[in-house]
């Protein structure tokens, strides 16, 4: 009988060691993406500046890890450009960072103008390799209900769908892949679930979506203020135009009547007039002041035009600047150690 009973309880030890071993198994099978980010993580030694963006971002542990799982990249060289040279970018645009290979990659800019690109991108990026984690079903459904955003965002966010329009072409699943990422470092207004979604990984996106509108604002400002100039040029030029064209006319009409006054006076016709002479000279002797006074009129709106220009010729100097910092096909060439 006792042997028996041992017997029953050696086969319920094995039964349920069997199926802690099942559950491990399934567990582990489960969460091996986790363990696999938490094993690249704890083996990637980052730089002081990946460091720095990862604690600026404020990234939540889970957010952190699969950063570093990455083994993220800054490069200000053209060593960049291997990494990202494919990345989908608006024509006029420069690509900022990719997630290529499972890697994330991100150029660096040192402009103080602009503080803060850096980090969004790496946000930005970030999003894109916590979405290839996500299973194949948890990416349909999130596509679906993105897109649902999306299409109540951009009736009045016509920003927001300029900036989409270069992704326009993906499929579905891609667009959505891409709008994931925009959405949280791009829009401050979301609804509460997506809010809760994008707490996975940031405990603060707010200050996240701060840091893109101060550095984007000054491209705005500069586009604004150089739209503005550019209006405020042709007017003026217009102005002027027609305004020395009359003022030319004038002064041929005066030339003419000062003419005529000449000839009559040569022609003693005043000598017993004299007080039409009087008229006749005061008249065109206040016509002259007029002239002389639009004449100034003229020169100061021309002063006021070159000045403008000066203006505008700076401004897009400093659109020129930003650009060729943001521009990492003018970056120097890559760097390598001596072997």
């Amino acid at each position: 009988m006792a042997g028996g009973v041992r017997r029953v309880r050696k086969r319920v030890v094995a039964i349920l060691i069997a199926i802690v071993v099942l559950v491990g198994l399934l567990a582990a099978f489960h969460y091996r993406q986790d363990i696999i980010d938490t094993f690249r993580a704890n083996n990637f030694e980052a730089s002081e500046e990946l460091s720095a963006i990862v604690e600026h971002l404020e990234l939540t542990a889970t957010g952190e890890r699969v950063f570093l799982a990455t083994h993220p990249t800054l490069d200000g060289s053209q060593g960049f450009n291997a990494h990202c040279q494919s990345v989908e970018h608006a024509e006029e645009g420069h690509v900022m960072g990719c997630f290529a290979d499972e890697g994330i990659h991100l150029f660096q800019v040192t402009d103080e103008r602009i503080n803060g690109i850096v980090e969004v991108t790496a946000a930005h990026e970030l999003l894109h390799a916590a979405w290839s984690r996500m299973s194949g079903s948890e990416q349909r459904a999130l596509t679906v209900d993105l897109l649902e955003v999306y299409e109540d965002l951009s009736q009045d966010h016509a920003e927001l769908a300029t900036r989409m329009s270069v992704y326009e072409h993906l499929d579905e699943s891609e667009f959505a892949n891409e709008l994931h990422s925009v959405l949280a470092t791009e829009v401050a207004d979301l609804p509460p679930w997506l809010e809760e979604h994008y707490a996975r990984w940031f405990r603060d996106r707010a200050a996240v979506v701060e840091d893109f509108e101060d550095y984007h604002s000054v491209f705005t400002e500069l586009q604004e203020r150089a739209d503005g100039l550019s209006t405020e040029l042709d007017g003026i030029r217009q102005e002027v135009e027609q305004r020395n064209a009359d003022y030319e006319d004038a002064v041929d009409a005066f030339n003419e009547e000062v003419e005529t006054f000449n000839q009559r006076n040569e022609d003693y016709e005043f000598s017993d007039q004299p007080e039409e002479f009087d008229r006749i000279k005061g008249e065109l002797d206040a016509r002259r002041a007029e002239l002389e006074g639009e004449r100034q009129a003229i020169q100061s709106l021309v002063d006021h035009y070159e000045e403008l220009r000066k203006e505008l010729e700076s401004v897009s100097q400093q659109s020129d600047e930003l650009d060729q910092h943001l521009n990492s096909d003018l970056a120097p060439p890559e760097t390598r150690p001596d072997v």
